[in-house]
């Protein structure tokens, strides 16, 4: 987008256009430059869901968090959780990346690391430490 000359606001233009007074409306230019770049990749174009979204976020922000615990970074699930509420602004209500995933079930989140290292690679690779707590059931809350 930005070799496009697309920055957004100050251009008038990025995944937007934006009119003099900065609102925003659909740029046909846009879905353009999307379709060619999945053309190029061979990329077929889908609907995403708003669960599989959240899991492409947030599953491997909790697997990075289980690494974090792992290199002893933070003692408990709670102290990152501490960071992503009171210094990224994560919803307080929601308790933040660690809670979330023992919400959802750990094993949940597993499968779904297991399954994207598969198909997209090893960034996706779980981490010892959260393959533990699943297979011994260890409760980290």
């Amino acid at each position: 987008m930005c070799e496009a000359g697309r920055l957004g606001q100050k251009s008038g233009k990025g995944f937007y256009v934006y009119d003099e007074n900065r609102n925003k409306s659909p740029d046909p230019e846009v879905e353009a430059l999307i379709k060619k770049f999945g053309e190029e990749r061979q990329i077929q174009m889908r609907d995403i869901s708003k669960e599989e979204i959240l899991e492409r976020c947030l599953y491997p922000m909790i697997n990075e968090g289980f690494k974090i615990l792992e290199e002893g970074m933070a003692i408990r699930a709670s102290d990152i959780d501490i960071v992503w509420t009171n210094g990224y602004g994560w919803p307080v209500y929601e308790g933040g990346p660690m809670f979330y995933g023992n919400l959802v079930g750990y094993d949940k989140v597993l499968a779904w690391l297991q399954q994207a290292e598969k198909e997209l690679g090893p960034e996706f690779k779980p981490s010892p430490y959260l393959e533990r707590v699943v297979a011994e059931k260890i409760n980290i809350l």
